[in-house]
């Protein structure tokens, strides 16, 4: 019974529209994974790529923690007719200290939690930030928005400039600065642009390993009602239970990943429940439970391999990699193997490719021995892990509620007040 109730408990929260859970509700949840989210039927809403250049600007401006959702009118309606009230909320489920924003329907709204920014002050930088570029539509008041959160934390955390001691070094003194100011500030430049690169590589990484935690519990679900049947085996049940325990895992690492490499743990959580989901099968079938091998090369999602088969990329040596059955049975033809892409600088490149960002969420599916260094270029420059055995190894918001404040309270991030901001 205890499987089941994981099983239905699963069931709702994977396959549940947001919808069915609440605007409000699944965007917080989507916030606590990822800093900005856009509901699909959002009437002011931004571009995939807006909304990653948008994510690369939090961090290049020093701006966060900051929540950024951009949601339909009706969101309001679910917060009793408030949007501050409907942020409230959203910043509630996030449960995080930070500075939150959202445009809901055509309100901006903003605040943020005690310490992150002065009370009031991320309402009133909304309302600059709508007053300055409301002509220029949604996507330039979320940036102006950013850079000013950015700014105002920078003044913040710099604001102790000590006035006092004569001349000091005089002309010589300006000399020097005047000498030191191109480097620095090329200095300065090229450590933002790779900040931002960076930024937009993890949430392109971090997306990867998001919809493969939603694969694995969409697999999952789809066993459920077999698994309460009594004349199931007990050894199927006990796989489907370890897949259930990955799977739970392996959502816990996305949350709280940050950088590429917190995305390892997650990877390989989902390569031991798929392999678990495998076994599980395999036992409701009456067979024997699969060798525990590496996923499938081409798209770990395939998973575990059946075998290794000499490959070679274009223009690369053969070696081998261990494939699934159906890639083994296109090699062997001649046809291309099914590989999964990611899409780097407009372009769909295979996800071995994409760039050193991808390396540590491979290396998970892969082990130690095929990953360092060689996601710069190409995966194919090593060996492929060991396998086998049974087991492998929050918000003070501006002037949230209806622009008169109130108590933020609740949860471990403080307290605040909602409410500040402006309409389009």
């Amino acid at each position: 019974m205890r499987i089941l109730f994981i099983g239905i408990a699963l069931a709702l929260l994977v396959a549940g529209p947001a919808r069915a859970q609440g605007v409000l509700e699944h965007a917080g949840e989507t916030l606590r994974l990822d800093p900005v989210y856009v509901d699909p039927e959002a009437e002011r809403g931004i571009s995939d790529e807006d909304a990653d250049n948008l994510r690369a600007l939090i961090s290049d401006e020093d701006a966060g923690p900051l929540y950024i959702a951009v949601l339909p009118g009706s969101a309001i309606e679910e917060a009793g007719g408030s949007a501050a009230a409907a942020l409230k909320e959203i910043a509630g489920t996030v449960a995080e200290p930070g500075v939150y924003a959202a445009v809901i329907g055509n309100a901006f709204r903003a605040g943020a939690t005690e310490r992150m920014l002065p009370q009031g002050e991320a309402g009133e930088l909304a309302q600059e930030a709508i007053d300055t570029k409301r002509d220029a539509g949604t996507t330039a008041v979320l940036e102006d928005f950013v850079r000013r959160v950015g700014n105002a934390r920078s003044s913040g955390a710099g604001a102790s400039r000590g006035g006092g001691g004569g001349d000091g070094g005089g002309g010589l003194g300006w000399l020097w600065l005047a000498f030191l100011a191109v480097p620095l500030a090329l200095f300065g430049l090229s450590r933002r642009r790779r900040r931002r690169e960076e930024a937009a590589q993890f949430a392109q990484v971090r997306a990867l390993a998001r919809d493969d935690v939603i694969a694995l519990g969409e697999e999952i679900r789809s066993l459920d009602l077999d698994m309460e049947m009594p004349e199931t085996d007990r050894e199927a049940k006990d796989h489907y239970a370890l897949a259930v325990e990955r799977y739970q895992q392996a959502e816990q690492a996305l949350e709280g990943a940050r950088r590429p490499e917190d995305l390892q743990p997650v990877s390989e959580r989902l390569e031991e429940g798929r392999w678990a989901m495998e076994a599980a099968r395999a036992r409701m079938e009456g067979k024997p439970v699969p060798e525990r091998r590496a996923p499938c090369f081409f798209d770990p999602r395939h998973g575990p391999s059946v075998a290794d088969v000499d490959w070679a990329p274009p223009g690369g040596e053969p070696r081998p990699v261990p494939v699934c059955a159906a890639d083994a049975v296109r090699i062997r033809d001649g046809d291309d193997p099914h590989t999964r892409h990611v899409s780097v600088d407009g372009r769909e490149v295979p996800y071995w490719q994409a760039g050193p960002a991808y390396g540590p969420f491979a290396g998970g599916f892969f082990g130690g021995g095929l990953v360092p260094g060689l996601f710069v270029g190409s995966l194919l420059g090593g060996g492929f892990g060991a396998f086998g055995g049974e087991e492998a190894a929050a918000a003070d918001q501006g002037d949230f509620g209806d622009f008169g404040g109130g108590d933020f309270g609740g949860g471990d991030f403080g307290g605040g007040d909602f409410g500040g901001g402006g309409d389009f």
